[in-house]
């Protein structure tokens, strides 16, 4: 269990620890708000709640929740990228729950992430498809010592915006 003190947090320190089975009613809350908006994950909009934990929950991977005051209000996974030769690069998954926005929460998880996945082995994250309307979360990546290596064009169908890009980011760590 971590605390971390955001400079953007309400009072209260906010406590990252590995993500246990009582935790999932927290995390399906947080999933299916993120998800049913359907602006910043390429995962079904409405999945069922097993399968929206199952995404949470990948396998090889470890989960992690944020919670301030005894409420989970974050939660986020680390996971191989790919397989064999590839296994060495990170790839996470953060979302926020609406009453934890804007208050540094997503950046405090990240941080945390990289610390969490030098500890598994892991020498580099990369992040496969951060929608480019996503300015937020770009400018806390990017805080956090990442590059867009590659952007594919309208590969991620917006409600709002129609078709935009994806950025594929990465670090060494």
């Amino acid at each position: 269990m971590e605390r971390v003190d955001s400079p953007h947090s309400t009072p209260g320190p906010l406590v990252i620890r590995h993500a246990s089975p009582g935790d999932a009613d927290a995390i399906w809350d947080i999933l299916r708000v993120v998800l049913a908006a359907g602006d910043t994950y390429a995962w079904p909009t409405a999945p069922t709640r097993e399968q929206g934990l199952a995404l949470m929950h990948p396998p090889g991977g470890h989960t992690f929740v944020a919670e301030r005051a005894g409420r989970v209000i974050g939660t986020y996974y680390v996971k191989a990228n790919a397989m064999g030769p590839g296994d060495h690069v990170a790839n996470c998954g953060y979302m926020v729950a609406p009453e934890g926005r804007g208050q540094g929460v997503g950046e405090a998880l990240c941080r945390h992430s990289l610390d969490a996945a030098r500890g598994l082995g892991f020498r580099a994250m990369q992040f496969n498809a951060v929608v480019s309307t996503n300015l937020g979360a770009i400018r806390a990546w990017q805080r956090c010592g990442f590059a867009i290596v590659g952007t594919v064009p309208g590969a991620f169908r917006h409600p709002a915006h129609g078709e935009v890009d994806i950025h594929i980011m990465h670090r060494l760590l």
